[in-house]
């Protein structure tokens, strides 16, 4: 949810500024753009070059550079942000932000802000207790601003207590899951499937097929984006993704994608089979490499299991289930009948008869085909561009609540 987010830190002068160091770092992991604002008071807990080479922007302190005297312009770091973050917000500050005072460039630039302000109090127990900052926080809370409640340990004053800042990665989760709330797949869990399988003929050769898994994975991306929480079953493939909300198992063979599907698809709201199963298998592996012999070589083969077909049998009422078709003759009727044999609520057709669709390209042009026959034909274009189209017709099905 963070990447390419635009996140203005704001760290304010207490002890705990120490965690900001760590908190920068794990927002920069997540994908996030990073500039810091300080506190003249902050700085004497924590050193701005050290927030500067984790964020690789510069620090924001004053209003004016003191050697150019060239201005740090409030307005514009308001509006670059996306997000602005008062990790550790201290009680002087917050004070200030419940009341409207502007005696620095932090609160010039919070009073600034159109996008949505967070903040993480760090103060002593008896200090987080006192009737004037529970008023001011309250006060914070009524503005819109959202609260990342203090922690329950140990405080700089040896004390053992609520009052310590939210641990960074506690922030960063927070940011994630308030991020996700109002997209339209929070709180669903997806199944996708990608890349080829392998059938081994021998320790060395297997029957596979062209597929790179770049379609599944940008399915996967897609999904994660608009809020679900993604579990990839993946054939072997040299495609990445770095989406906190997708979980990726590996797997090599079709009975290992079979074995993973039915394990995971009970549990699952939506089901994307984008993957490129092996039909048939080797009835007979052999131990050893098969040496050369002769000119030629029967190789006896065997069906694999239909994992869609399997899986549609078992698709309940409240899950919405979505097949792939790559054809290169007959496509619009075979892919109908696929709809109705596999119990899908609709099917993405490929042709690899369309010049820029099909394995290894970064483009696809697909029709999607629904149990009621409706046909949408979609334009070539990326196959992230496919992912949301994908992604988007899944939305506007209707996820069953029941």
């Amino acid at each position: 949810m963070l990447k390419d987010k635009n996140i203005l830190l704001a760290v304010c002068g207490s002890i705990a500024a120490y965690k900001a160091a760590i908190l920068t770092r794990f927002l920069v992991k997540s994908g996030a753009k990073v500039k810091v604002i300080m506190t003249k008071a902050a700085t004497e807990f924590i050193s701005p070059l050290t927030l500067s080479t984790l964020s690789k922007n510069k620090v924001f302190i004053e209003f004016t550079e003191g050697n150019s005297g060239e201005w740090n312009n409030h307005v514009e770091l308001a509006l670059w942000a996306d997000i602005l973050l008062v990790a550790p917000a201290s009680a002087n500050s917050i004070a200030k932000m419940a009341n409207g005072l502007c005696d620095n460039l932090l609160l010039a630039t919070y009073l600034s802000a159109k996008c949505p302000v967070y903040i993480a109090p760090a103060m002593d127990l008896d200090m987080y207790k006192h009737p004037a900052i529970k008023k001011n926080i309250h006060t914070l809370s009524s503005f819109g601003i959202h609260i990342i409640d203090a922690e329950n340990g140990e405080l700089a004053s040896g004390l053992v207590g609520e009052g310590r800042m939210a641990e960074p990665e506690h922030i960063v989760e927070y940011l994630n899951k308030k991020l996700s709330e109002p997209l339209p797949l929070y709180g669903k869990t997806a199944l996708v499937t990608a890349g080829p399988t392998y059938e081994a003929i021998d320790p060395v050769r297997f029957i596979g097929n062209h597929s790179s898994g770049k379609m599944g994975f940008s399915i996967a991306e897609s999904l994660a984006n608009k809020g679900a929480k993604v579990i990839l079953v993946s054939g072997p493939t040299s495609q990445t993704i770095n989406n906190e909300n997708v979980l990726i198992q590996n797997v090599i063979t079709a009975n290992e994608m079979l074995e993973a599907c039915l394990n995971i698809f009970p549990k699952v709201n939506i089901a994307v089979f984008s993957a490129a199963v092996a039909d048939y298998k080797p009835t007979l592996i052999a131990t050893k490499k098969i040496k050369k012999s002769s000119s030629s070589h029967l190789l006896e083969l065997a069906e694999t299991v239909d994992i869609l077909a399997t899986l549609g049998k078992q698709k309940k009422t409240n899950q919405v289930l979505i097949g792939f078709a790559l054809e290169t003759e007959n496509e619009i009727e075979n892919a109908q009948k696929k709809v109705v044999s596999k119990n899908l609520d609709f099917i993405v057709l490929n042709s690899l008869n369309d010049t820029g669709a099909g394995f290894k390209v970064d483009t696809n042009k697909i029709s999607i085909i629904d149990k009621h026959n409706n046909i949408r034909k979609f334009e070539l274009k990326s196959k992230q561009e496919v992912a949301n189209d994908i992604v988007n017709e899944i939305i506007g099905i209707g996820l069953p609540t029941h």
